[in-house]
């Protein structure tokens, strides 16, 4: 089943739980947060989560996508399970390599190159599931990371899924390696490169001996819902909003997609939630 969501920008002046709780109320799936820590703008995004998970009913959060170079694997895997069990089980991981990285380096981040980038996130994946894995004496020595007779848990409520926001090839064929979930953004995956991209997980899937099915592909869709001709993709329309998505479901196998609304928030949400994602939804299941 195709799942909908909503990518919620953590502005401090914005009604940011009023936000998350009238897309809980539409009956949407999920909600992602973007992870700018060093945005002077933004309230911290797993504060921000927290809160969200508290304030709402049921549905899911996570970062979208955590920013690695700044949260220390073995903690974020901490607070992703305590979040997950607190909330009855509606946490995901989404996770980034890092970019901006004079901005990271300003926050005392570590400033690394995109194969350094790279090999930190395969490291980061294997510390945050050994974290997860409740079992004591954990044990990793990474170029990045490690863990030295770690003693972990608790465990989270439900087996929470890895989704990595990559772009590049060396970094989707570690997505199709070693993840649970892909999250490309409408600004640079579009459709006319959407199938590359895709393929490179899937080969790299394959590769490793597993089914791209068990990849799941969750779309952030950046636009605005008109009432006029069309503005081009995901600039338009509701019909054309409908078709797209569908397009992208049906054509692209996007398992979730996540609206990020340009305009009035709570005017966009409600007609992406009563105008589009029934429609997608019945068009999906043709």
């Amino acid at each position: 089943m195709t799942d909908f969501g909503y990518f919620l920008v953590p502005n401090s002046a914005d009604p940011l739980i009023e936000y998350a709780q009238l897309a809980d109320r539409l009956g949407l799936d999920l909600i992602g947060v973007q992870d700018h820590p060093y945005q002077r703008r933004y309230v911290d995004t797993w504060t921000l989560l927290s809160v969200i998970a508290a304030k709402t009913e049921r549905i899911t959060v996570f970062p979208d996508v955590a920013n690695l170079p700044l949260r220390q694997p073995a903690v974020l895997a901490k607070a992703a399970a305590s979040l997950d069990l607190l909330s009855g089980g509606r946490v995901e991981l989404g996770l980034g390599a890092g970019s901006f990285w004079d901005a990271i380096d300003a926050y005392g981040g570590p400033r690394r190159s995109p194969k350094e980038a790279l090999g930190a996130l395969e490291e980061a994946i294997t510390v945050i599931r050994a974290v997860w894995s409740g079992e004591r004496n954990q044990r990793f020595e990474g170029e990045h990371y490690h863990l030295r007779g770690a003693q972990t848990g608790p465990a989270p409520a439900h087996d929470i899924g890895i989704w990595l926001g990559t772009g590049g090839p060396r970094a989707l064929a570690l997505t199709g390696r070693l993840a649970d979930g892909w999250v490309p953004s409408s600004g640079w995956a579009k459709p006319e490169r959407l199938a590359e991209m895709s393929a490179r997980v899937d080969e790299a899937a394959l590769a490793a001996g597993r089914e791209p099915s068990d990849i799941r592909r969750v779309y952030n869709a950046g636009g605005t819902i008109t009432d006029g001709a069309t503005e081009g993709f995901l600039k338009g329309p509701a019909d054309q909003w409908v078709d797209e998505l569908t397009d992208l479901a049906v054509g692209y196998g996007i398992d979730a997609f996540v609206f990020w609304p340009e305009g009035d928030q709570r005017e966009q949400l409600t007609r992406f939630a009563e105008q589009v994602v029934p429609a997608v939804r019945e068009q999906v299941a043709l």
